[in-house]
């Protein structure tokens, strides 16, 4: 019968919450399930700690550790990261919930198709470095990578699952039994040698990653774990090209770099890893990238690395679909306090002694040895032997008290409180020297800063200072942002300890050029005066260009009423002025000032002469005035005067005109005087 037939958790509802659909997938430190959040009526990838994990002595530190690790797994947001979405404890069962990825991981991908192309195995590393980035930002490592906890999504998403059981299981067990966990195929060197990780641990396994996915094979197999990881820290990874002649000097660069030996030839994190996958693509033309090594598929998982229990077993009761898979690849424990014999398999039948957690004192036994000396050799075999024995305790004295082994690293404290770190110091022998900062990202009381920093070199002996964190430090928000100038507003957040940034200037009727329209937060809420912010908070200020150009259109010959009705839009204001028109009936625009077709501004006013029609004045009576007399005053009033004689017009007496007395006469009329 399948094992999702069989295990007792599907059909269970856990914490009132969660009711177990199916069996996922099974690992060396988890199992998980497929189940609905009744709650939220979800899917969700329902992860349960194995039970021993939290047996004995050391179960409730890790415990402890393990909600911490969830706690800070769920603060980070990232599209290629598998969301955290809760973490609790149902009677003895510990749990995690997480975001459900419809899809296969990594590993079935590879074992199906083969060796990806150069295209997709880059664009998989690009994705898995760039999710890898926003954890090593917040100085969260996953210790963990590996095909399994690489999530193919069916629509084409990359998702990086698990990150926080590997490293709470590691660190108990490390502080309690001095051993290490870890998928032997993508351990890394320092993490074998020294049992310890940082970013550069990330990455290294990302470069085996790559390796296997231009491949299709990993670097490094053998007949038993501790063989693989002898091989991670005696040999450097081989270039991709011996494998596949055909791969450029890029790709083996690249891949080399990623899984250098040394922690210090590496990317010193993963978004410096990521950079320099993308300057590998850009060198690459498309006919190499859509080129793959002809390797077929298979889903036979390599020699020593064969899980007892897989997501690709051949009976079919697994589901295809694989979230966030506990190691398929056999998971090694490496004890530094005992030596283990392996056999090597070699033709010569030798036998290595290999220090687990040393990594490097490698003493190669022949067997059997040769027959014991005569006696009167004995003496002299045991000044040899003395002699040997006082060089191998000089060695053991100069290692641990000038050589690598006075030194050790500075373990993982960020993230605890004050109690915690400084009790994780102790146990590593090294001393606490605690500080205290505001930040805005970490929460108050949590370690977000070491000096040196996590996973550096310190001697044994040494102080590790460490920076709690306060808080956000929040500042008010100065007064009078809006509407002062661009000057005076970014001087004002400066000195109240505030970014100013700024948005695209826009064209405002109501605010001057130059000055502040409005001033906004990151999420676009605007600012309150006297309001409380951190202190650092980016504050987006809009600015105004003044009033928006506009093209002047004629009023001409239209009344006050329906021009303003006309300009209106454009907040354009008319300025009217009444003049007489002999041409123009009255109430219509003469003329306008600007004219039609000039450039203006939004809120501009439009000077315009109305007609009041022609202009008129009251003929007056001039009969029996003498000519000049009466021609003088007509044109006073605008009157053109013509005159007419009679009889010679001797007397020069005006006796009649041409316009009775009293009639309104259009100035400029032409008025006839007869003269006598």
């Amino acid at each position: 019968m399948g094992a999702t037939i069989t295990d007792p958790f599907v059909g269970r509802l856990v914490d009132s919450r969660y009711e177990v659909v199916s069996r996922i997938a099974r690992g060396g430190m988890a199992t998980v399930y497929l189940a609905v959040d009744r709650r939220l009526d979800r899917d969700v990838a329902l992860k349960v700690m194995h039970a021993h994990l939290a047996e004995g002595t050391s179960g409730s530190d890790f415990v402890a550790r393990f909600r911490r690790e969830a706690r800070t797994a769920a603060r980070l947001t990232h599209p290629g990261l598998v969301a955290v979405y809760d973490q609790g404890v149902d009677g003895e069962t510990s749990y995690l919930t997480m975001e459900y990825i419809d899809g296969c991981n990594l590993r079935r991908h590879i074992g199906e198709r083969g060796a990806l192309t150069v295209d997709d195995a880059l664009r998989i590393g690009e994705r898995v470095l760039d999710a890898l980035a926003a954890a090593h930002r917040v100085g969260l490592v996953h210790r963990d990578i590996k095909p399994e906890n690489v999530l193919l999504a069916s629509d084409g998403r990359v998702k990086l699952a698990d990150f926080g059981l590997a490293r709470a299981v590691t660190e108990v067990t490390s502080t309690t039994t001095g051993t290490v966990l870890g998928t032997v195929a993508y351990l890394a060197p320092e993490l074998v040698v020294r049992g310890v990780s940082d970013a550069r641990t990330d990455v290294y396994a990302c470069g085996i990653l790559l390796y296997e996915m231009l491949t299709g094979r990993q670097p490094f197999t053998g007949e038993t774990p501790i063989q693989v990881a002898f091989q991670h820290v005696n040999n450097d990874v081989p270039a991709p090209s011996e494998l596949v002649s055909w791969l450029p000097i890029e790709i083996d660069d690249t891949v080399r770099a990623l899984a250098a030996r040394d922690p210090d030839d590496r990317p010193i994190d993963a978004a410096a890893a990521l950079a320099l996958l993308r300057r590998t693509r850009a060198a690459l033309d498309d006919e190499t990238l859509a080129r793959h090594a002809d390797v077929a598929p298979s889903i036979v998982l390599p020699t020593a690395t064969d899980p007892d229990e897989t997501d690709l077993d051949a009976d079919g009761d697994q589901p295809d679909v694989d979230e966030t898979d506990e190691p398929v690849e056999e998971t090694a424990t490496v004890d530094a306090a005992e030596t283990t014999l392996i056999e090597t398999g070699d033709a010569r039948g030798t036998t290595v002694a290999l220090p687990i957690g040393l990594g490097v004192g490698v003493e190669v036994l022949t067997s059997p040895p040769a027959e014991p000396p005569p006696n009167r050799h004995r003496a002299r075999w045991a000044v040899l032997l003395v002699a040997l024995a006082a060089v191998v305790a000089g060695g053991i004295w100069w290692f641990l008290q000038v050589g690598p082994g006075a030194y050790t690293t500075v373990p993982t404290i960020i993230g605890q409180d004050e109690a915690e770190a400084t009790a994780i110091l102790d146990r590593a022998g090294l001393a606490a020297e605690p500080s205290s900062a505001f930040d805005g990202e970490a929460p108050a009381g949590e370690v977000f800063a070491t000096d040196p920093g996590q996973g550096e070199r310190i001697r044994k002996d040494g102080t590790v200072a460490f920076t709690i964190s306060k808080g956000p430090d929040y500042v008010a928000f100065p007064g009078g942002i809006v509407g002062a100038s661009q000057t005076d507003a970014e001087a004002a957040l400066v000195a109240a300890g505030l970014t100013a940034t700024y948005a695209d200037p826009e064209y405002s009727d109501t605010v001057p050029d130059t000055a502040v329209i409005s001033a906004t937060l990151p999420d676009g809420s605007a600012v309150e005066d006297g309001a409380q912010t951190i202190r650092g908070t980016e504050v987006r200020l809009t600015v105004s260009k003044g009033p928006e150009p506009v093209t002047i259109t004629s009023v001409v010959g239209m009344t006050v009423a329906d021009a303003t009705g006309q300009l209106e839009p454009d907040n354009l204001t008319l300025a009217p002025t009444e003049v007489f028109s002999d041409t123009v009936a009255a109430g219509l625009i003469v003329e306008q000032s600007p004219v039609a077709g000039a450039e203006g501004h939004r809120g501009d006013t439009i000077a315009v002469n109305v007609s009041k029609g022609p202009e008129n004045v009251e003929m007056p009576n001039v009969v029996s005035k003498q000519f000049d007399a009466a021609k003088t005053q007509l044109e006073k009033l605008g009157l053109v005067v013509k005159r007419e004689n009679v009889l010679g017009g001797f007397f020069g007496t005006v006796r009649e005109q041409s316009a009775p007395a009293g009639q309104p006469v259009k100035v400029g009329s032409e008025i006839i005087l007869t003269v006598v």
